[in-house]
């Protein structure tokens, strides 16, 4: 009805062309860090890399998008949205094609740090843009976008890899970004129009505090990545790593709070909602990453799938949230967005509380409803704790604090790999010891298995009853692997009832002008 009203409302379609671009780039950089894992294998053997070397294809990228993101906000402040995030996409591009034609897994592992710093750039400036270039009436709109990118990108990494892996090579993992990469850089020159750089910036940049920085979260990243591979700090580099990361920290800590243009401002931790919504951001990348790791992992190990068939089971998700997208963002829009994230949280729970039954027979069906609370949980999630985080701050802290947010769940799915593994470990040491111990050879079952292998085995003659133990082994060793999956599921459903709880705890975000309106 009222026209000033419907102007303010109106989102310019060169705006919206440009957003579009810009949530294809981040795409881009979010699915490159899964996409690889499904193909390890194959790039190891086309590089003709170590068993040592080749984690250090997604441990290189990992370990500088985690310093990227948090910079992004100084850089975007700085050069501008339309600058940094072309250059972002140019390089990323270019990156991408010297991995796909890079001969040794030396400039495998330079490319793959380079491709994940400069990609790094684009996540968080997409998640700025939705909040400073679109009206608050709009952003219902918005945020459902960005969140299914962010959280499906990386769910459907390890599908995509599958499919390009088998269909074509390796090398098309990154050479499948040279297209959409050109037109991005090419859409983000001629149509970004955000903002004005503030080149004074650069005259005050601190380089101490970037330095400080890179080694804390990058010292950290390489411990979260390493560490359970090499029984934490009994190992001397894991050691020496956490101690160069704590030495960093503190220094980067002192740098953010003295500078007078710290390359991070950490102010936006003073807003509650803030505050608070990263830490349900952290809590997110756990179940992000960490369920995105822990399903292909059962597929391959006990079900023995190979990456096609876990990349097709895992699609699931993928689709789940597809569809549930513009119906949390209209959900959000009518209905308390706390109500929705702790909604998230407890299908979340609801997935992993199942998988807590899970067995060694376990197919496609009996992982159907997981997947689809997890895929709607993720969407139900990450929508209002956006929302709630994000469109409650000053326009003009965004962008930093835009950094901070996605930094938080980057850390969250490191963190909770790195519990995750640990704890699979230990809890598969522990099974297979009372599993062991349960199997007395005086029990009439176990003797009655054996026999029956054995008999199984009677052509090999006098080596039927080794390997009829050994077969009794890889059992035990299957049924503890099975039992550790368990309970690491029931220990995330624990975290998400927890979280799910405090969701009342946060600041209802104020109704944008115009929301009513809309909702006729």
């Amino acid at each position: 009805m009222n026209a000033p009203s419907n102007a303010a409302d109106r989102i310019d379609p060169r705006r919206m062309m440009a957003f579009i671009a810009m949530c294809f780039g981040m795409f881009m950089a979010l699915l490159d860090i899964q996409i690889v894992s499904a193909s390890l294998a194959e790039i190891q053997a086309g590089l003709a890399a170590s068993s040592d070397e080749i984690p250090w294809v997604q441990t290189a990228y990992l370990m500088a998008e985690v310093v990227a993101i948090p910079l992004s906000g100084f850089l975007s402040r700085a050069l501008g949205t339309r600058t940094l995030f072309a250059l972002s996409s140019a390089g990323f591009t270019l990156a991408s094609v010297m991995c796909g034609i890079t001969s040794s897994i030396d400039g495998m592992i330079v490319w793959r740090a380079l491709q994940g710093f400069i990609g790094g750039g684009m996540i968080p400036t997409v998640f700025a843009a939705a909040f400073t270039v679109f009206p608050p009436s709009r952003q219902s709109m918005v945020s459902p976008i960005i969140g299914l990118i962010a959280t499906m990108a990386p769910t459907v990494g390890p599908t995509v890899g599958g499919y390009l892996t088998d269909a074509m090579s390796w090398h098309w993992l990154f050479f499948i970004n040279v297209i959409p990469g050109i037109a991005v850089t090419a859409a983000a020159l001629a149509l970004i129009d955000f903002d004005k750089p503030d080149y004074s910036l650069l005259n005050r940049f601190d380089w101490w505090g970037l330095i400080a920085m890179a080694g804390f979260l990058g010292a950290l990243e390489y411990v979260l990545e390493e560490g359970p591979r090499y029984y934490w700090l009994e190992d001397d580099t894991i050691a020496y790593a956490a101690a160069f990361s704590a030495l960093s920290a503190a220094a980067f800590f002192y740098r953010a709070l003295t500078a007078p243009a710290p390359i991070v401002d950490l102010r936006a931790y003073g807003d509650r909602n803030f505050a608070i919504g990263s830490m349900f951001s952290f809590v997110l990348g756990i179940g992000l990453y960490g369920l995105t790791y822990l399903y292909p992992v059962y597929l391959a190990q006990v079900r023995g799938y190979n990456a096609l068939m876990i990349g097709e089971t895992m699609f699931v998700s993928g689709l789940a949230m597809f569809a549930s997208a513009p119906i949390v963002g209209r959900l959000v829009a009518k209905v308390d967005p706390r109500f929705v994230l702790m909604g998230g949280f407890l299908l979340f729970a609801a997935g992993t509380l199942q998988m807590y039954f899970v067995t060694k027979d376990w197919d496609f069906w009996e992982l159907l409803w997981p997947q689809i609370f997890r895929g709607v949980g993720l969407m139900c999630a990450i929508v209002p704790v956006t929302n709630t985080a994000l469109g409650t701050l000053p326009p003009d802290r965004v962008k930093n604090a835009s950094g901070l947010f996605n930094l938080s769940r980057n850390l969250g799915g490191a963190i909770g790999l790195a519990a995750i593994n640990t704890m699979f470990n230990n809890r598969m040491d522990l099974h297979l010891a009372r599993l062991h111990d349960s199997v007395s050879w005086s029990r009439g079952p176990a003797i009655d298995m054996l026999a029956n292998l054995t008999a199984r085995f009677h052509d090999f003659g006098s080596n039927a009853q080794a390997m009829a133990l050994k077969e009794m082994s890889l059992m035990a060793r299957l049924q503890a692997s099975v039992m550790s999956f368990a309970d690491i599921f029931l220990l995330l459903t624990i975290l998400f009832v927890a979280l799910a709880a405090l969701g009342i705890v946060m600041r209802r975000p104020a109704a944008p002008a115009g929301a009513a309106a809309d909702a006729h």
